[in-house]
């Protein structure tokens, strides 16, 4: 493989995990905060499920519980997509395996804390998560193509 087609790949590997980090601090910040300082992070389940307990589409509890799992899911998308990218080795498995652990250290250290209490559904939900981003990321790769297509040269 010359250089010009391994840099590329390189760099966008290192684009990768960049953003990976980045946003692993951004999950971080949100999960580990006092709950009552997060609630302005995720105050969004609560608005949602707030409308559709006002709409008289389903009772306040119930719709929270559903954004709750939903929001986690979501939160997780973005790991399983930057994985694959940031290794390009790494199977799915391996991403969803990597998704769960990160979640199950999450709820570890969430139990620790005075404001916080760890749920398996919250871990089942960021697996799942993690599961949607690497699929994303597979049929994304799949999609592309495998190497540069070289331009034909000009002819003077």
């Amino acid at each position: 493989m010359s250089s010009a087609t391994a840099a590329p790949v390189r760099a966008g590997a290192a684009t990768a995990r960049v953003a990976l980090v980045g946003y692993l601090l951004f999950i971080g910040f949100t999960v580990w905060l006092p709950a009552n300082v997060s609630a302005k992070v995720t105050g969004l389940v609560g608005v949602m499920a707030r409308w559709v307990s006002d709409a008289g589409i389903a009772p306040y509890y119930q719709s929270a519980v559903v954004f709750e799992f939903l929001a986690n899911v979501a939160l997780f998308v973005p790991v399983g997509f930057l994985l694959p990218f940031a290794w390009s080795r790494l199977r799915l498995w391996q991403v969803v395996l990597i998704g769960a652990l990160m979640s199950g250290l999450i709820e570890s250290v969430q139990g620790l804390m005075p404001s916080r209490y760890p749920t398996i559904s919250d871990v089942i939900a960021n697996s799942l998560g993690s599961l949607a981003g690497g699929v994303i990321a597979v049929l994304l790769i799949l999609m592309l193509p495998s190497r540069p297509a070289r331009s034909p040269r000009l002819v003077a």
